[in-house]
């Protein structure tokens, strides 16, 4: 076992708990590996980097994994509750349907990324940035999105009950048929996501925020109102 991750490197090895133990004397990097299914909670991954990784199911509940990089990796339905994910970089990942109930996502980073189904509920996000995302149908009851700008994210369909949008901006978004209760949008600038499918009980949290004119017909017309 010394001998195969004497470089610190391992490559498309299947990780047991066990091995990730043996290798968690330090950061180490991980490029190809097989860990599905792989109980990896409670366990010390502080400043790892997993490459093109396969970690579907995976179970990091309770770990720590700050300063962590995720590139390229699969993990549909991975574990992250109550993580420790603090300034961890995830690019160009698909995590669809992965639990980050209760984690610690202060400063972590999603760009490019599939977070389709994700659970982001109850977890601490303070400078939480997303970029070139799906977020659809995931859960982000109460995150502050609070004059962040937001480019190239879909929140089509996802949970944004209590979100606070105030003075955030948004650049070729999706906001098409969420769940807005509660959510406030005062300063924000919508003029570039789409409102498809807002109810119309919803329209009311836009008070306060800019949009354009093509927008204000499209919420006129979902009340019957035609705009000539």
């Amino acid at each position: 076992m010394d001998d195969l991750f004497a470089d610190k490197a391992v490559r498309e090895q299947s990780l047991s708990r066990e091995a990730a133990i043996a290798l968690s004397n330090g950061p180490r990097t991980l490029v190809d590996c097989d860990l599905e299914e792989a109980d990896l909670s409670r366990l010390d991954l502080s400043g790892w980097t997993f490459e093109r990784c396969n970690l579907r199911r995976a179970d990091l509940a309770g770990a720590r994994l700050g300063g962590t990089v995720w590139q390229s990796c699969r993990g549909a339905f991975a574990n992250f509750l109550g993580s420790d994910l603090t300034d961890a970089a995830f690019t160009a990942s698909d995590f669809n349907n992965a639990s980050l109930k209760r984690a610690t996502l202060e400063g972590a980073r999603f760009v490019r990324c599939k977070l389709t189904g994700a659970d982001l509920s109850e977890a601490r996000a303070l400078d939480l940035h997303f970029e070139e995302t799906l977020l659809i149908g995931a859960r982000l009851v109460g995150r502050s999105f609070r004059k962040t700008a937001l480019a190239r994210v879909d929140f089509s369909q996802a949970d944004l009950r209590k979100c606070d949008f105030r003075m955030a901006s948004f650049e070729d978004c999706s906001l098409r048929e969420a769940l807005l209760d509660a959510a406030h949008f005062e300063g924000a600038d919508l003029r570039g996501a789409d409102l498809g499918g807002v109810r119309l009980s919803d329209a009311s949290r836009f008070r306060g925020a800019t949009i354009s004119r093509e927008q204000a017909a499209q919420l006129l017309g979902e009340l019957g109102l035609m705009v000539r």
